[in-house]
């Protein structure tokens, strides 16, 4: 399905300055994600310089050709990239979860009356409180470094179907490019002190405890020369 990428990325972690502990101490006090306006959140990843929102949109679109499933849902959806490249006539069912209600208001908006059954959840992945009827395919990109990786893996395991899929998309670190990348929209900025850097290490690990199974992974980069890691799961 997708090229394996090669080679160990875990020492390249041993410098991520950000541990686990210090990461949730930093964030437990406010989630920050409520003080970004979507206008620049929007802006900040689809800047030249940060040119992320093509690249998820394109992973996203991958694996929903892939795997063809009637029923996704986009864990921390913002205002709803990628979610132009579903075809409605496969994927009927799209729920859209994220912690910032504004941004889901916005993508109401957007998408209103494009699909069958649109449902938009405000809430927290870590949060048992968060629920909706299991989905075929679950995608989270760039949510992982922000939320405690095992609780958040627990809880959505519950939310996709059995032998469902779920793909994640996490950063990897690099020597030359800031983790969280310059742009004119100095808010993202307050982001920094609460992301971590998680190794696909990790993740592997967490979703294994969680009910999950690895069945792929690829690595992506970016026009601006930034790394990241898919991996692909279906739930046991």
């Amino acid at each position: 399905m997708f090229a394996s990428c090669a080679g160990a990325v875990s020492d390249r972690f041993r410098a991520v300055r950000v541990t686990a502990s210090d990461h949730h101490t930093a964030c437990s006090m406010t989630n920050r994600w409520l003080d970004i306006p979507l206008t620049d959140y929007e802006g900040h990843m689809a800047s030249p310089q940060v040119a992320q929102a093509q690249l998820l949109g394109d992973t996203f679109e991958q694996l929903l050709r892939a795997h063809a499933p009637p029923s996704v849902a986009v864990l921390g959806c913002a205002g709803g990239n990628g979610l132009e490249r579903i075809d409605i006539r496969v994927t009927t069912r799209v729920v859209g979860v994220d912690i910032n209600a504004a941004y889901l208001d916005a993508l109401r908006e957007r998408y209103a009356g494009r699909f069958q059954y649109l449902e938009l959840v405000a809430g927290d992945v870590q949060g048992d409180a968060l629920t909706f009827q299991p989905v075929a395919m679950a995608f989270a990109a760039l949510l992982f470094e922000y939320v405690d990786v095992a609780l958040a893996l627990r809880r959505i395991r519950p939310l996709i179907e059995d032998a469902g899929i779920l793909g994640t998309v996490v950063q990897l670190p690099s020597d030359s490019v800031a983790a969280v990348s310059p742009s004119p929209f100095a808010s993202i900025q307050t982001l920094a002190p609460c992301m971590r850097l998680v190794p696909p290490s990790e993740i592997r690990g967490a979703a294994t405890q969680a009910g999950f199974s690895e069945i792929d992974q690829a690595e992506r980069v970016s026009v601006s020369g930034k790394r990241f890691h898919l991996q692909v799961f279906r739930a046991m």
